[in-house]
């Protein structure tokens, strides 16, 4: 707990102070929430492992992952379906600039590609939307909100290649350019704050770590843009702005879901998280609340993963059992409380709230998000 205080503590200071981020980091509101719903959020604790992952820092993530979540019995658990799959991630919502019927807008920054962005983050979406608007303030655009489950496999994975229509905002199908759909590319945008903090977890040393702490709350912006370089340069994934996005999880973290009022049986599940923030908070929250001096003091294995090698995982038998893993979208966000609320919905394992964002934002009936 003390090394996740300070060293975790300094990777999301780092962030703040480089300001590479257009809103404020999502703060404890959250996670106290999420921390203080009973049985629908109670972690399971076992034997801590070494800081971010390990101490065998060459190991690459997907198999440091498959290590520390192989079941104990050695089973090895099927494959999951493409169904499976998309209804694994359909509860998370990403933005993207639609025309007002819906209608994806696809850019294009040079004559020979064509690119259609989803954003994890709705700040970053509306940072694109206010720059489209700003070139010509007559386009009629919005911003939509859409299930990642629905457009998985149909766009962003789509080896199919079906024709897609392109043509300018307000003009008639007459218009239309028509494009096979290997001929569009599909970018997966993550929040810059989540991808600059799995970067720094991949290159950050211990030295490094007992450099920043000695700095403490003295820490200047030269300490930090020099972390921030580090990992910008050294990191061995997530190097690119899209398409690789990070997902995090402490290995010994897990939570309770009661049983149905339908005869389901109580269930563990281990919770995967896109935001950093959320996660270390939420861990620091509990692990607080403990009377036991050895858990206020464990110390966490954090994983980082990326999402396209997590559900090709997924899409093969695996030690690890995938049907009791959930992914918790990123929170919003929004007024005080708004946040605490989403997280407790998620970590209760409902989609309410990622739900009503979609609704809320046009992702729904007669958008990409129906297809």
């Amino acid at each position: 707990m003390k090394l996740l205080g300070n060293i975790s503590g300094i990777v999301l200071s780092v962030i703040g102070i480089a300001k590479c981020s257009t809103a404020a980091p999502f703060l404890s509101n959250a996670a106290q929430t999420a921390a203080s719903v009973g049985t629908d959020s109670v972690f399971g604790i076992a034997r801590g492992g070494g800081l971010f992952g390990g101490n065998n820092r060459k190991k690459d993530s997907e198999a440091d992952v498959k290590d520390k979540l192989r079941a104990e019995s050695g089973e090895t658990f099927p494959a999951l379906s493409q169904e499976e799959i998309e209804e694994w991630l359909g509860h998370i919502p990403v933005f993207a600039v639609t025309d007002s019927n819906g209608a994806g807008v696809v850019l294009k920054p040079d004559n020979e590609t064509s690119v259609m962005y989803f954003f994890f983050s709705p700040q970053m979406a509306n940072a694109t939307l206010a720059q489209l608007k700003g070139t010509n303030d007559q386009l009629d655009l919005k911003l939509s909100a859409f299930s990642l489950g629905k457009i998985w496999f149909k766009m962003l994975n789509n080896k199919d290649d079906q024709e897609i229509k392109l043509k300018q905002p307000g003009a008639d199908d007459s218009e239309a350019e028509v494009l096979a759909g290997g001929n569009v590319e599909y970018r997966l945008v993550p929040d810059t704050r989540d991808l600059l903090g799995a970067r720094m977890l991949l290159t950050m040393t211990p030295e490094d770590g007992e450099e920043m702490k000695k700095a403490g709350e003295t820490m200047t912006p030269e300490l930090a843009q020099k972390a921030v370089e580090k990992a910008m340069t050294e990191s061995p994934e997530f190097k690119e702005n899209y398409n690789e996005v990070p997902v995090f999880l402490i290995a010994q973290m897990r939570m309770q879901k009661p049983a149905s009022e339908e005869g389901e049986e109580a269930k563990t599940i281990l919770p995967m998280y896109f935001s950093l923030q959320t996660m270390v908070t939420t861990w620091q929250q509990f692990m607080g609340s403990q009377n036991d001096p050895e858990l206020k003091d464990m110390e966490p294995a954090i994983n980082v993963m990326n999402l396209h090698k997590l559900v090709g995982m997924m899409s093969e038998p695996s030690e690890i059992d995938f049907r009791s893993c959930l992914l918790l979208p990123p929170i919003p966000a929004g007024p005080p409380g708004a946040g605490g609320a989403a997280a407790a919905a998620g970590m209760g394992g409902g989609a309410g709230a990622p739900e009503a964002q979609m609704a809320g934002m046009g992702g729904g009936g007669g958008t990409l998000g129906d297809l």
